[in-house]
């Protein structure tokens, strides 16, 4: 096939690596790409949230799928126009994609589908916001409603530091006061076709900047899968996946199709396990980073089929996802200042003798070349991924990759996936 993938970060590298794995000759292009994806496949300097210019270019090079990484393009409605000229797209419509566009949006259509998620308190004005949080209680949980990179939920204590942020995020639109959860947190991702649903296996990231879940919130900085202490309260993983799916991922994709805006792409599930049962923390509209670095390694199913059969409305016809037995794990090499300032432009070494390792890859997430050299361009520039037999394996191997690598000021967290490898 002709795949256009558009991105820029280290989830598009690892979308393009899963492809080009497959060995079917696939013809891969991304826009815009990153160095390191630049060093797999060709690059065009497309602007990813110009549907009208992603539509052309498909045309003109003949694509048989669109792949659509990051949520800014199907936020601004970039599969709309690709998708109104025939070309099969693998990421929801402008108005589908609003289940991650706009906190408000998703809670409507999980009270109205009947998933299980947090009550939720709707603020326009600081004033509602403070009368939310009194309401709930400590801890209290506030939420941007719109995009937020990642940034926009605060879970604290402290009830000026959630004025605070409510106060914050209020200058960009309305927020979201929610009701606290405790437990687990689990992500889980369903391909969807508008109807049907196939899932993947589960995987769990760490949000927090530092150590021991310490620090602002940030677009992730490490992930594994599997799950191991999911057989231990469900009994199997995928005994775990068909609740979650039951429940959740098919009730919210009828919703969607039941009021004219199919969700074709892939559904992301923000979960947390209580202990009254599983709830929705928030829903994505794509692959989530850094959780995709570690499930598209285990993944047997060739890739490009199962989101083909997506954009084209054959999932029924496709089978089951299968996984390998394999674990990975993935840490996240941030950038100084990462995430309030991180300082660009510094030389990153090392890359190439970490990548050489037995089970490691590293995938780009914010590189450029400047004079000939490998240099950080963003917040979180690299993803090193280990795969082995087993996650303390998997975990060895992601840090071993990492020790090779230096950036100065660089950050990276050392406690990723230790306590269910020890």
């Amino acid at each position: 096939m002709r795949i256009l993938v558009l991105g820029s970060g280290a989830r598009e590298h690892a979308i393009v690596t899963a492809l080009l794995a497959e060995d079917a000759g696939h013809a891969i292009t991304v826009a815009p790409g990153n160095a390191g994806i630049a060093a797999d496949v060709p690059v065009v300097s497309i602007d990813p949230t110009n549907g009208a210019l992603v539509a052309e270019y498909a045309l003109e090079n003949a694509i048989d799928l669109v792949v659509v990484g990051p949520e800014a393009p199907l936020i601004e409605g970039v599969a709309d126009p690709v998708r109104t000229r025939g070309i099969p797209v693998f990421g929801p419509s402008k108005a589908a994609a609003q289940l991650e566009g706009s906190k408000s949006f998703a809670k409507r259509i999980m009270h109205e589908a009947g998933v299980p998620t947090g009550r939720p308190v709707f603020a326009a004005t600081l004033a509602d916001a403070t009368r939310a949080l009194d309401d709930l209680g400590a801890p209290h949980v506030v939420k941007a409603d719109g995009l937020a990179a990642g940034k926009g939920v605060l879970v604290t204590d402290d009830r000026q530091a959630a004025l605070d942020h409510a106060a914050y995020w209020l200058q960009y639109g309305g927020v979201v006061v929610e009701e606290y959860l405790d437990g687990e947190e689990v992500s889980l991702f369903f391909v969807s076709d508008g109807h049907d649903v196939r899932a993947l296996s589960p995987a769990q990231d760490a949000k927090r900047l530092l150590d021991g879940d310490a620090g602002p919130n940030t677009g992730g900085m490490g992930a594994y899968s599997p799950l191991p202490w999911l057989d231990e309260r469900w009994g199997s993983e995928a005994a775990f996946v068909r609740e979650v799916e039951e429940l959740v991922a098919l009730p919210t994709v009828r919703q969607l199709e039941h009021e004219g805006t199919p969700f074709v792409g892939l559904l992301y599930c923000g979960l947390i396990v209580t202990e009254q049962g599983v709830r929705v923390i928030e829903f994505n509209a794509r692959f989530g980073d850094p959780e995709t670095q570690v499930v598209l390694p285990r993944l047997e199913t060739p890739l490009s089929e199962v989101m083909l059969a997506a954009a084209t409305g054959r999932l029924a016809e496709a089978p089951a996802l299968t996984f390998r037995a394999e674990a990975a794990v993935t840490v996240v090499l941030a950038s100084e200042g990462y995430p309030e300032n991180p300082h660009t432009g510094r030389v990153l070494h090392g890359v190439d003798d970490a990548a050489s390792l037995d089970g490691v890859s590293v995938l780009h997430a914010a590189t450029g070349i400047l004079d000939g050299e490998l240099v950080a361009t963003g917040g979180r520039v690299l993803s090193v991924v280990g795969v082995g037999p087993d996650l303390r394996t998997a975990r060895a191997r992601a840090y071993d990759g990492i020790a090779r690598i230096s950036l100065h000021g660089g950050q990276h967290r050392t406690d990723i996936a230790k306590k269910v490898s020890a």
